[in-house]
């Protein structure tokens, strides 16, 4: 990772978030999770972070935030307990757009 690389702060606010309210929350990954997304074949680096997007369910002021993912397409949503000291950045983002109608011919 580049090292003059900032992240946007993280919401101070955070521990007073609604459930409810759609975020994203960029946190950083353990050693071990790090390891794990190395790329073997390339030998390039691992990864320090990783972005959540969900919806809050609840929060521990100065302790943790726990969201339902909000990743869209096939995937099952998953509940993420996310300790504070591990948030690098935090925010609140918009709703999910709603699903379009599939186009159908033009007779």
């Amino acid at each position: 990772m580049n090292p003059s690389h900032r992240f946007p702060a993280v919401d101070p606010d955070w521990a007073d978030w609604p459930t409810g309210t759609r975020v994203v929350l960029r946190r950083r990954l353990s050693a071990a999770e790090s390891l794990a997304t190395r790329d073997a074949a390339s030998g390039e680096a691992a990864k320090t972070v990783t972005d959540v997007i969900g919806i809050v369910l609840s929060t521990v002021p100065g302790r943790s935030v726990t969201v339902r993912t909000d990743a869209g397409g096939s995937r099952e949503a998953v509940e993420v307990t996310i300790p504070a000291d591990q948030l690098v950045a935090a925010k609140r983002i918009p709703p999910r757009p709603p699903r379009r109608l599939p186009r159908q011919p033009v007779d």
